[in-house]
């Protein structure tokens, strides 16, 4: 998938463990990691800015395109 989710890199420099994020922004610990490990197929606007919000970030803090080619190769490094 062309989009990536650096969430946990947010999480990780906020020392914020999943459980805590999520009770912070009203979804599942298992939903939190859809999101972490780029299994989302969509993220609703409300959530995008409940994480925002939480993480006190912008979208573009946690959300990043890289064209098909890289991503390929991207998701080989996981």
């Amino acid at each position: 998938m062309p989009i990536v989710i650096d969430l946990d890199v947010q999480l990780a420099r906020r020392k914020m463990s999943v459980q805590e994020f999520a009770d912070a922004i009203g979804i599942t610990p298992a939903n939190v990691a859809v999101l972490k490990n780029g299994r989302a197929k969509a993220v609703r606007f409300t959530t995008l800015d409940a994480i925002c919000q939480v993480l006190e970030c912008q979208p573009g803090d946690i959300l990043r395109w890289i064209p098909d080619t890289d991503a390929q190769s991207e998701q080989g490094e996981r």
